[in-house]
């Protein structure tokens, strides 16, 4: 008797505990992190609360462990990876789900297979490690983001109002199935990257803001009634581009969505400065009273690929680069973010970062770790994908354009850098020693002279620069002339490190600030309708030369029409040359062309298009005879008739014409 009510007072005590983390909100308190390193610099971060989020997206390693993948600790000990992340400060794991990854035979999409039963399997092993879950639903069938919002197949052809009853359906029906495996979600977002677009909804269509809006609020609403400790978070990226962000937040409001968390992507090769997102971050959770964090970032510890597949980023990617790609320069762009969120926003409550466990299935060859893609689905994408995502996943499918942005090594085995999350909130100093060679940009006139520098900057442990002597190879420079204009590479040594010199011969270009790099300087930009956007972005990835280029996009259907001007003075007479290059897309119907203005008539023009993304398009006028003391202005025109329009322009280029 007294045996039977010790169980029962037991089963109802195990019940209890179920329940009571099956939701939970918030980081929680920090465990005791006993974390050192004799390498690895780390600053303190200031003001860094015990609850604060340390999240890691983890969400493709049962595909991973299915294709052979095992992981070790720091001295060569396999354990579960989830141990390994919590025992260095991690405290969330952030799982994304996918309706339906599968094609009508049940071959994965790839991308981890990420269903709700993936969901489940890790979250019962975060939980076993004292992590809980963010929950992470893309109401879509594969990979969800600012390019692709695609619609669910068994939800295709449904209204507004239908899918919004499914979302509510499959939401609650998929929270209710972690809660029943014991499962401690603290956090759930609805949608990814939702910038306009959320399970075929489009803000560019008639009402579309609405729609979108009412979409989250059936996800909110089925977390409110399963979990309603959990917080609620929406999620964006690009934060670069702020009058997004505030309109964002401003539809978000306008609607009544319920939620608790504006989460924000900021990928540091494309998004911009963190002092830009720590003011749109802020400007949200300050006009909102919300609160904000960085549900995406991610940094390369090494150049070099691992899997046979090509990386996102790695030597010689067009990408910005403030840190080192070494283990060091990975653990620095992670503590700045951490220091970002905590010390420079609002409400700020924590920051994760992207698939740090996604590594290489296999090291022999492309063709071995494809079997595994393809059969265990541990790439970005299988070619069963194809039926589902034709224009992305069925072209460019394969592995992992990541796995240099891990914490673990090809091999599976811990990188330094993980440390990180832990020894932020005591810092680790070690001696401050060089790290690696910040690359070397010039650009010539191949008709001049071309010095290269005798001193390089040395990027130290702790990110700070210090300079040093150089020895470059030797190179013949009347060689690279000869070879006309284009970009060379030369290498040299820097302190024991390799340096590289990327030198660029052109011919000398009489224009102003020619590919933006100084803003809007010298340019005049006049919008001819009313349309959204119109100005100098800062995006290395989007530029032929430098960082910036002039950007242009409109919402609504024939829109955008303007020019972009510049008045050229103290010009010699003689015969020029005039070009200026733009790409885009979504454009529709276009009539665009640069243009030669002397004493105010248009005497030359040349037309050029926009097609797809990264694809430049140059318009050149080829020879035009200038006189001294005419005035001259130099241009570009352009009309888009279609929705969404969207372009990038740059190196505008007046050159004299040599024989």
């Amino acid at each position: 008797m007294r045996k039977t009510w010790k169980m029962r007072m037991l089963l109802l005590l195990v019940l209890a505990a179920l329940v009571l983390s099956a939701c939970s909100p918030g980081g929680g308190k920090r465990k005791e992190i006993n974390v050192t390193s004799d390498s690895l610099y780390v600053q303190k971060v200031e003001n860094l609360p015990d609850d604060f989020i340390m999240g890691m997206d983890a969400s493709c390693v049962p595909a991973l462990e299915a294709s052979g993948v095992k992981y070790y600790d720091f001295d060569g000990t396999e354990k579960d990876v989830y141990e390994i992340l919590s025992d260095n400060g991690i405290n969330y794991i952030r799982v994304r789900i996918w309706n339906d990854p599968f094609d009508a035979n049940g071959n994965g999409y790839g991308g981890g297979n990420c269903d709700i039963e993936n969901a489940i399997a890790i979250g019962k092993r975060a939980t076993e490690y004292g992590m809980k879950l963010l929950v992470n639903f893309h109401y879509s069938d594969f990979w969800a983001d600012p390019g692709k919002q695609m619609v669910p197949k068994a939800w295709k052809g449904m209204s507004t109002d239908e899918k919004a009853e499914a979302i509510y359906a499959y939401t609650k029906d998929c929270l209710q199935q972690l809660k029943k495996a014991g499962v401690d979600v603290g956090m759930v977002q609805i949608g990814n990257e939702t910038n306009g677009a959320l399970c075929g909804e489009s803000s560019a269509a008639l009402g579309g803001w609405k729609k979108i809006m009412q979409l989250i609020s059936a996800g909110s609403k089925a977390v409110r009634e399963v979990c309603p400790d959990a917080l609620v978070a929406v999620h964006f990226a690009n934060p670069e581009n702020a009058e997004s962000y505030a309109s964002y937040g401003k539809n978000l409001d306008y609607y009544g969505v319920d939620y608790d968390v504006f989460a924000s992507s900021y990928y540091p090769y494309w998004h911009g400065t963190l002092d830009n997102l720590a003011q749109v971050l802020d400007k949200i959770a300050t006009t909102y009273n919300k609160k904000v964090m960085v549900a995406e970032t991610s940094y390369a510890y090494t150049p070099n690929d691992t899997d046979f597949n090509g990386n996102t980023i790695g030597e010689g990617a067009n990408v910005v680069k403030d840190y080192p790609m070494t283990v060091q320069g990975q653990a620095n762009l992670v503590r700045d973010v951490i220091d970002t969120v905590a010390n420079k926003t609002a409400n700020g409550i924590g920051v994760f970062y992207w698939e740090g466990t996604w590594i290489s299935v296999g090291t022999n060859s492309w063709e071995e770790n494809s079997a595994k893609w393809e059969k265990y689905g541990s790439g970005w994408a299988s070619s069963y994908a194809a039926g589902y995502d034709p224009n992305d996943a069925g072209k460019y499918y394969g592995g992992c354009a990541v796995d240099n942005q891990a914490f673990f090594d090809e091999k599976g085995h811990a990188l330094e850098s993980l440390k990180v999350f832990g020894l932020v909130h005591k810092g680790n100093a070690v001696e401050n020693k060089a790290d690696a060679v910040e690359d070397v940009n010039l650009i010539c006139d191949i008709n001049g002279e071309v010095f290269l520098p005798d001193l390089v900057n040395a990027v130290m442990l702790d990110n700070s620069k210090q300079q040093i002597a150089v020895q470059w190879e030797e190179v013949d420079i009347e060689a690279l002339k000869a070879q006309g204009i284009g970009q060379y590479t030369i290498k040299g040594t820097a302190g024991g490190m390799e340096a590289t010199c990327y030198l660029s011969l052109v011919y000398y270009n009489y224009l102003q600030n020619w590919s933006f790099e100084e803003g809007d300087a010298g340019w005049a930009a006049t919008a001819l309708k009313k349309f959204d956007q119109l100005y100098v972005e800062d995006k290395v990835t989007d530029s032929i030369t430098g960082t910036k280029h002039y950007h242009f996009w409109g919402a609504s259907a024939n829109s955008v029409e303007f020019t972009l001007e510049q008045e050229v003075e103290n010009l010699a007479s003689d015969t020029y040359s005039y070009e200026i290059s733009i790409m885009g897309g979504d454009c529709g119907e276009t009539e665009i062309y640069a243009y030669i203005k002397v004493n105010g008539q248009i005497v030359a023009t040349a037309e050029t298009l926009v097609t797809v993304y990264n694809e430049w398009h140059t318009a050149r006028i080829e020879s035009f005879d200038y006189h001294e003391g005419d005035t001259l202005v130099v241009g570009i025109y352009v009309k888009c008739n279609g929705a969404n329009a969207w372009g990038k322009i740059d190196d505008a280029k007046l050159n004299v014409v040599t024989e």
